[in-house]
């Protein structure tokens, strides 16, 4: 047992430091896989860390909460926010980052196995970020990973941080997510943050709004699952029946690198264009969101909208992302 060490003679903590250790917090040493794991308390308690990474960032940039610990970023697929905003969350908490973006140049080239390759990088790591293109490869690293692995982007599966991010931007742009309507446009059958994004929602009492081309609705299994837990949800080809109800419009590419014929992607990939003209139907009090990145599908006419909240959602993702990081570490 350690020594009792009297309360003036304890070493000043940093003022750096803006929480404790908390190693019997309840994220700490926890995967975060998907946003099932999350309840409405433990939401609140996310975003209440996240809004203190945001007082902190914009008082003092950067600070060591975790200064010695070290992430491994390590992505199998092309990413600039997601790879970046950890890096530079991790950065900024005082930490240090192994970046692994191109896993060409990796073991993996050889051959190596995720299994192994996550026991690898946690001898050097504490913490690692895993995006992959195959569904449940978060989950199958967190079965041999002996240090937190969270989610950065499962195929087509979950993208659980980007969800929370999003989550985040709704109640910090329009103050609460009880009796919105959010409506979902675009890729809804190949996007993860959609996927992830409408099961968090399910959490609320929302209304949810799914506009696509008939190729790309949101998968059916999704839809029951939501339908099961009471949330009310309808599906549209067009945008127009919704604009005027919409709180929260949702916008995602149509994504060219998970259609296997080129022809269908050809054929869907202008159906939807947000312009000027699109928000003279909106609400003056409203959002519009997107995941980024775009290709076309919000014209650039549209960021100096005060509603253009994107560019605002990837710097909450910061901030989420901080605190994730110091959640499972045990610093928040």
């Amino acid at each position: 047992m350690a020594a009792f060490v009297p309360p003036n003679e304890r070493p000043e903590r940093s003022p750096h430091l803006p929480f404790g250790d908390c190693r019997e917090a309840p994220f700490y040493g926890k995967d975060i896989i998907s946003v099932s794991q999350f309840n409405r308390e433990d939401l609140e308690y996310i975003f209440g860390v996240a809004r203190e990474m945001r007082a902190m960032v914009e008082r003092v940039g950067t600070f060591d909460l975790l200064k010695g610990k070290i992430l491994a970023n390590l992505f199998y697929e092309p990413s600039t926010r997601t790879s970046s905003s950890f890096f530079s969350a991790m950065e900024r908490l005082g930490g240090s980052v192994i970046p692994i973006n191109e896993v060409t140049y990796s073991s993996v080239a050889k051959g190596e196995s995720l299994p192994d390759t996550i026991r690898t990088l946690e001898c050097y790591a504490d913490v690692i970020v895993l995006r992959h293109p195959e569904v449940g490869s978060a989950a199958l690293a967190a079965e041999y990973a002996r240090k937190p692995i969270i989610n950065g982007g499962d195929g087509i599966g979950e993208h659980p941080t980007q969800a929370l991010l999003d989550l985040f931007t709704i109640k910090e742009e329009l103050g609460e997510v009880d009796g919105l309507t959010v409506t979902m446009l675009g890729d809804l059958k190949y996007g993860r943050t959609v996927h992830s994004l409408a099961r968090l929602l399910s959490l609320f009492t929302v209304r949810l709004n799914y506009i696509s081309p008939d190729i790309l609705r949101m998968p059916p299994e999704l839809i029951e699952k939501l339908e099961a837990k009471g949330v009310s949800q309808k599906e549209y080809s067009t945008l127009e029946p919704v604009l005027a109800e919409t709180d929260v419009l949702y916008v995602t590419r149509v994504q060219k690198e998970r259609f296997e014929n080129l022809d269908e992607y050809e054929k869907v990939k202008g159906a939807y264009v947000i312009t000027p003209e699109t928000l003279e139907q909106t609400k003056d009090k409203m959002i519009v969101m997107h995941p980024l990145p775009r290709v076309g599908e919000i014209s650039l006419e549209i960021d100096a909208d005060p509603r253009a909240a994107y560019f605002r959602q990837m710097e909450y993702g910061l901030y989420v992302r901080m605190a994730l990081l110091a959640m499972v570490l045990g610093k928040a």
